[in-house]
């Protein structure tokens, strides 16, 4: 379990496999905002929610420049079903072994209903053009979430 990624650091690179079976690095999205969110797990209530919700404002996403990507320990058939299912329009991208989530803080310790266990923690990271963490939620909520990252994402832009 590593410590959080914070704001001013150099965002660790990956590069996962998508639900589509490509290869994203995010080090070929330098010069674009990205916006990196981990998720526990694919077709559950809050995970569906909150990337129906990113799916929902693709347009101002795509206008601001932005690139969301969804990353959980899911494999590429959960990937490819939970994407047909709701038409996501955004890679998923597969971190099976979560070493990415380890990477950015997010595969961290839970408490859930007195039992600990290892797992995801939600939270997204927004990527400013220079490969750069410009802001970090963490423990996200899901509602109303989509509209902060987009207010951050315009924000950042007006810079």
């Amino acid at each position: 379990m590593g410590d959080w990624v914070e704001t001013g650091e150099k965002a660790p690179r990956f590069t996962l496999k998508s639900d589509a079976g490509e290869k994203v690095a995010l080090k070929d999205l330098v010069g674009q905002i990205v916006v990196v969110y981990f998720y526990p797990k694919d077709d559950t209530p809050g995970c569906t929610k909150e990337a129906c919700a990113f799916r929902d404002i693709s347009k101002p996403l795509k206008d601001a420049g932005a690139v969301v990507l969804g990353l959980s320990p899911d494999d590429a058939e959960s990937h490819q079903k939970f994407r047909d299912k709701y038409n996501l329009n955004f890679p998923l991208l597969i971190d099976t072994n979560h070493k990415v989530a380890e990477k950015y803080g997010a595969w961290r310790e839970k408490n859930m209903y007195g039992k600990i266990s290892l797992g995801i923690q939600r939270s997204t990271f927004l990527i400013d053009q220079e490969g750069k963490v410009a802001k970090v939620w963490k423990r996200v909520r899901v509602d109303g979430h989509e509209q902060k990252v987009l207010e951050a994402i315009e924000a950042l832009k007006s810079k």
